[in-house]
């Protein structure tokens, strides 16, 4: 509410359990608690080293990102034509080719997702570095959103499985995987690392109200 100081678990000397979920209230106030008295998972007040380890995964998928769209993802070849194609060239095809359902798929999958969830993350953590108070419930439905999205990453890698499966179907041709396949593997894999070593409760702690 409006005018009212908020409190947070951790200022009451809470702590949940990232396992199971249990929230217990230990004797002791350093940021690492012993053991959760239930599934006996050794607890933190806040993941240790995350904004670091969440940046270092981050920067990497940023830096694969770009080959995995740039470098040919895939070559087809008959015995009339040869094809090499990039996700984006792939998409173009596709369109043109009238498959416009598979195509809006692909791009959507191969590179609006991966690239949503690069720069939400990163404005994610620029805020916690940044300590700040705005917009801390959106941000915490942004992270949300991301973590949900890291659930359905997979679904790349299928799409590309896919397509090479309809071309084989459809053409009888000679599907074999570019070097983008192994850097576009290699974000999917890193964005889903950054966003589990990330931890939302740094978005409220610039508003809790310390223990006297």
């Amino acid at each position: 509410m409006k005018g009212k100081s908020r409190l947070s678990a951790k200022s009451l000397g809470y702590c949940s359990c990232h396992v199971c979920g249990l929230v217990s209230r230990p004797d002791n106030d350093d940021d690492t608690i012993d053991l959760c008295p239930r599934c006996h998972t050794t607890l933190y007040m806040r993941k240790t080293g995350s904004i670091e380890r969440c940046w270092a995964l981050l920067l990497a998928s940023a830096i694969l990102y770009v080959p995995a769209n740039t470098l040919i993802m895939m070559e087809t070849g008959t015995l009339i034509s040869y094809r090499k194609d990039t996700i984006l060239s792939g998409v173009v095809h596709l369109w043109v080719s009238g498959s416009w359902f598979v195509a809006a798929i692909v791009f959507v999958a191969s590179i609006v997702v991966p690239l949503f969830k690069i720069i939400a993350l990163a404005l994610l953590l620029m805020s916690v570095q940044r300590r700040s108070r705005h917009w801390i419930p959106q941000r915490t439905r942004l992270y949300r959103l991301v973590e949900a999205v890291g659930r359905w990453s997979m679904l790349d890698i299928f799409v590309v499985t896919l397509l090479a499966a309809l071309v084989q179907i459809r053409s009888l041709a000679i599907v074999k995987a570019g070097p983008a396949a192994i850097a576009f593997g290699a974000v999917v894999v890193l964005t889903m690392l950054a966003a589990m070593a990330f931890d939302p409760r740094l978005i409220w702690d610039p508003i809790r109200k310390e223990k006297p």
